[in-house]
């Protein structure tokens, strides 16, 4: 019996899309196919028809290659910072983050013209940082800083810094809100689809390079069990053996072999979290609203390479990397715009050089992505490219929640659907 190809599931997230419509490319298609029927009132009825028809069409073959891409043997998630941001659940955005850390009148209605805080604008001028050229980008202004600390002291420059990690710290801790119910309506649906796979299969890795507590929070609402690394006893510190427990449910009738706990699955915060403290003895234990020299965070600066190869981040980046190389895996990248480059470049080697792997990207705006003459993101061109030739990479247009809906409910097929898809799985063409 052959082997299935592993499936490798891209996903980001952004405001608008190009087309404004969701549609999917692929190696056996050549062309994008649209996933809603475009009619209008002047559209002939023959052709109504035929639209409707291909719509559904498409559907069904991108919902025949979810489903197989969840019979993976091995399932694995990058979350980027898309899956916190919408209107929905609220994240902020990194400009949020540049409004907070430099502006006066921060928060205010988006036509209100920003005006510098005395301590941001000493500190632009003298590191000379050009807005013109730059953006308005926290990333980039932090990375200037601290370049500029490499070859100058400067407690003006030492202090801002310290105060950028301090609105950091709190913007990416205090928009989750307990009351709201729907707030994380897309992580709780996405963590319940993933959670239903055969228990005999390996547990969802879910890596992410966000700051906040959207996926441990939606696991908690959905009675998951999270294995993150820490130790289960207080106070709850860092250790990677964590990462080779499991859990199993013990049988009442005295036989003394368990099986596998449902809905377990593990947690890879590659940059840290916002409840993670790392002590004077270099210990990271759990702990509830640390200070911002004490946070183990990987604040947004071009620094991140290096800083990721610092413990614990860097037992976590090894995993990810030992991820990717696993055959028979489905990869749902979620949230992630290839910014990051010892993230980005791991991702495209592994397509090149894992036969076994099906890459699926999702983003509202794929198609702009993959169109643009200038300013292309080389990843998101190399990732095209291998689509054109031929090789089995698929493109969605979807965001986070969108996407999260599209994710098969796998104990909810039919008999029927079950037969077929269990035939499949036999003969070897899934």
């Amino acid at each position: 019996m052959s082997q299935p190809t592993a499936q490798l599931l891209l996903t980001t997230q952004s405001s608008t899309s190009t087309s404004g419509k969701p549609m999917f490319f692929g190696p056996e298609t050549a062309v994008w196919k649209k996933l809603t029927a475009d009619v209008s009132a002047e559209t002939k009825s023959d052709d109504k028809q035929k639209i409707v028809a291909g719509a559904k069409q498409a559907k069904e073959e991108l919902k025949n290659v979810l489903l197989s891409s969840l019979q993976m043997q091995h399932v694995v998630v990058l979350a980027g910072s898309g899956t916190s941001l919408g209107p929905i659940t609220k994240g902020p955005s990194m400009w949020t983050l540049w409004d907070y850390c430099v502006n006066v009148n921060a928060g205010e209605a988006g036509t209100t013209a920003r005006k510098f805080s005395q301590a941001a604008e000493k500190v632009i001028a003298e590191i000379g940082y050009n807005i013109a050229v730059e953006k308005e980008n926290i990333e980039a202004l932090l990375s200037h800083c601290e370049a500029y600390l490499q070859v100058k002291t400067s407690a003006d420059v030492t202090n801002f810094i310290t105060e950028s990690k301090k609105v950091i710290l709190e913007k990416c801790s205090e928009f989750i809100d307990p009351a709201d119910a729907n707030q994380l309506s897309a992580h709780r649906t996405f963590l319940h689809r993933l959670s239903r796979r055969r228990v005999r299969d390996s547990r969802l890795k879910l890596f992410t390079t966000n700051y906040d507590l959207c996926f441990e929070t939606a696991a908690g609402k959905q009675g998951l069990v999270v294995l993150d690394g820490f130790s289960f006893t207080q106070p709850r510190q860092f250790d990677p053996r964590f990462f080779l427990y499991d859990i199993v449910r013990r049988p009442t009738t005295g036989d003394e072999i368990g099986t596998p706990l449902e809905g377990v699955f593990h947690l890879y915060k590659l940059h840290g979290s916002v409840n993670w403290s790392r002590k004077e003895e270099n210990d990271i234990e759990v702990e509830l609203n640390p200070s911002p020299d004490s946070a183990c965070l990987i604040y947004p600066a071009k620094g991140k390479y290096q800083q990721s190869y610092v413990q614990p981040h860097l037992e976590l980046v090894s995993q990810y990397f030992s991820a990717l190389r696993e055959p028979n895996t489905c990869l749902i990248v979620s949230g992630f715009g290839f910014n990051d480059d010892h993230l980005s470049e791991p991702i495209l080697a592994a397509v090149r050089t894992n036969p076994h792997l099906r890459l699926i990207i999702v983003n509202p705006e794929s198609d702009d992505f993959t169109a643009r003459s200038e300013e292309k993101n080389k990843y998101w061109d190399a990732l095209f490219s291998l689509a054109k030739q031929g090789e089995d990479v698929w493109l969605i247009n979807a965001n986070f929640g969108d996407f999260a809906e599209m994710i098969p409910d796998l104990k909810s097929l039919t008999p029927a659907q079950r037969l077929t898809r269990d035939i499949k799985l036999v003969a070897g063409s899934i």
